[in-house]
């Protein structure tokens, strides 16, 4: 079982950037792939991006792509999500999940393929 806390959330202007960290507990953080949701008010939660546990395969979105990029360190437990060109509809929850990897370069991108959830950090994006 792995613990998911995001932090990194905040108020930024249009075209900013801000990077979300996900830390996870417990030794087996190198066998889960990981993924970044969001949930913005009144939408279902939306995949954004996602990384096989060697993080040799990345998945993003087509609404991120170009200007998100998910990345890890097994060594430090932790995934990221960098989040450049931010516009006001980036603006949500976003929420780190995992799932153990069926393979190394397995990667999931729906939301139900993930049992283990952060508590999510607030992104807020003004014009």
């Amino acid at each position: 079982q792995v613990q998911l806390a995001e932090s990194g959330g905040g108020l930024v202007q249009a075209g900013g950037s801000l990077r979300l960290s996900c830390a996870a507990s417990g030794r087996t953080f190198s066998s889960y792939a990981m993924g970044w949701f969001r949930q913005a008010p009144g939408q279902e939660r939306e995949f954004v991006a996602a990384i096989s546990w060697t993080g040799s395969s990345r998945y993003y979105a087509n609404s991120v792509k170009g200007r998100f990029a998910i990345f890890r360190d097994n060594a430090k437990n932790t995934a990221w999500l960098q989040m450049n060109s931010l516009k006001p509809e980036d603006t949500a929850v976003y929420y780190c999940a995992a799932a153990v990897g069926a393979s190394p370069g397995t990667y999931y991108s729906e939301s139900y393929e993930y049992p283990y959830w952060g508590q999510g950090t607030q992104v807020t994006v003004s014009s």
